[in-house]
């Protein structure tokens, strides 16, 4: 049976403006030169560039304390009443060719100002490199396209990274070509013998005895070498120097020897190469922190305030319209409305941008206050425990918007350039009851191990009975798990021979 009945219901949900805020906040800076010709490419009414009669800086303040709370939320204002047979006023978008006061700033530029561009290298691929030294040999057409094949498996390390039976599969499947273990072998075989040396390994050890292989002259030292990859291989990447000895009757200088022709060689091959596609990947900071005469100074990346603006014809567009006279048929009123749609779009494009701008800046001027000691000295000992909560709080923003700041921005200091979200991180009491930061004890940490006997290093429960003498009670599996976080392996495994 069918029933009515009255039902109050509160409800919170986001507004597409807010939404699409949200995904600009947790782009990159060189990810949102993408999104914004993105967007400039599917909406005629925006368009970059810069025109005279500009505001100043000041009124794109005012204009943003006008147009958003606190908790950055859009102020709607409150419409006057209209009449229930237009669909919209004409005149509202008259003037929307106006150049936003979000991107507004005044030209003091000099040529001897300090420029921050970032160069981006290019040059041939590791793969190119590779196939322009397979054009150097005598193959016929088959094994040109076999070679080819290989060599398109082969990764930016010089590694192989599919077998030989997967290989043989592929090109039946894709190429037509019906092939053997041993023709694929055989290639795989030449290939190896390309610059730089041990490209085309399927695994660690092959790749080191194919670069120790190709030593000149074989002194004794080598054949040690060469020796202890092939048989003893297992043992050495565990350091059990002992067993080798024993077993090869090796004294110690002769090990330590045959160590330090193996340690010259590079487990990477692929990466020892400057013309390498890897050489183009770059980080881009999103903010610059400078520090002068103990004052610190931060900018925006100037990627992240672009000069965006309505496009000039749509808005005279609609002005023409609203001028004309006459009952409008069916297919002005599309027209009215398509340009409308288009016109609100690329309003609310830009001021997502404009809140974007201010609440990066908002958000690591935050952190940058919190952890003023730190970013005027450096030293990760003075780096205060902090968390998004700490931020979101002094902001008076919601925890995950300080969390799409944090995940994805680089800041540039004099000390390096690092992920925003490396400055937050725990806290723990000392023996004094003070509260510390994790960095901090991982950075005593860091220091004890580099200090330590590499003949005799410190094992775990050694290095939290020296954080328990400078006042930090941790657990022997807290100190494996700092440990752990800095890459930094087990005592065993950091043993190097005198």
């Amino acid at each position: 049976m069918l029933t009515q009945k009255l039902q109050q219901k509160l409800l919170q949900k986001l507004s597409p403006q807010q939404i699409q805020l949200m995904k600009l906040l947790q782009v990159p800076t060189i990810m949102l030169e993408q999104r914004i010709k993105q967007e400039i490419e599917e909406n005629p009414a925006l368009e970059e560039g810069r025109e005279d009669g500009e505001e100043t800086e000041d009124q794109f303040d005012d204009d943003f304390e006008q147009d958003y709370d606190e908790a950055g939320n859009e102020v709607v204002a409150e419409e006057p009443e209209r009449n229930q047979d237009d669909e919209f006023d004409l005149s509202d978008y008259i003037d929307d060719d106006e150049i936003p006061a979000y991107r507004l700033n005044a030209n003091n530029t000099s040529a001897d100002d300090e420029r921050k561009e970032i160069p981006f290298a290019s040059g041939t691929s590791f793969q190119e490199l590779l196939l322009s030294q397979l054009g150097l040999r005598k193959l016929n057409e088959r094994e040109q396209l076999i070679a080819t094949h290989i060599i398109g498996n082969i990764d930016d390390s010089g590694y192989l990274q599919r077998d030989i039976h997967s290989l043989i599969d592929d090109l039946a499947f894709n190429q037509n070509l019906q092939s053997s273990f041993k023709e694929i072998l055989g290639l795989l075989r030449i290939i190896q013998e390309f610059d730089p040396p041990g490209v085309g390994a399927r695994d660690l050890q092959e790749c080191l005895l194919l670069q120790i292989r190709r030593v000149s002259p074989r002194t004794p030292q080598v054949q040690n070498a060469i020796l202890l990859l092939e048989k003893n291989f297992n043992d050495f990447t565990r350091k059990h120097f002992d067993k080798i000895q024993k077993k090869h009757n090796f004294s110690d200088d002769e090990l330590k020897e045959a160590i330090d022709e193996i340690l010259k060689l590079n487990p990477k091959p692929g990466n020892s190469l400057s013309e390498s596609g890897r050489a183009s990947q770059y980080i881009v900071p999103d903010f610059y922190v400078t520090v002068s005469d103990g004052e610190m100074e931060l900018s925006l990346n100037s990627r992240n305030a672009p000069d965006l603006r309505i496009n000039r014809t749509y808005s005279e567009m609609l002005e023409t319209m609203a001028e004309s006279k006459g009952k409008a048929d069916k297919r002005q009123k599309e027209a009215v409305m398509f340009v409308k749609q288009k016109l609100d779009s690329a309003r609310w494009f830009i001021d997502a941008i404009r809140q974007r701008q201010n609440t990066l800046l908002v958000t690591m001027e935050a952190i940058l206050n919190y952890q003023q000691e730190y970013f005027l000295t450096g030293d990760e000992t003075k780096l205060r425990p902090m968390i998004l909560k700490d931020i979101a709080e002094i902001v008076k923003l919601d925890i995950s918007t300080i969390s799409r700041v944090a995940n994805s921005k680089y800041v540039q200091t004099p000390y390096g350039t690092f992920l925003l979200k490396t400055f937050f991180s725990e806290s723990l009491q000392n023996d004094s009851g003070e509260e510390v930061s994790t960095r901090e004890v991982k950075k005593i940490l860091q220091d004890c191990i580099e200090a330590e006997d590499k003949v005799k290093p410190v094992t775990d429960e050694e290095l939290a009975a020296i954080l328990k003498e400078r006042g930090y009670n941790i657990a022997r599996r807290t100190v494996a798990k700092y440990r752990e976080q800095l890459d930094i392996p087990v005592a065993r495994l950091r043993k190097e021979l005198l």
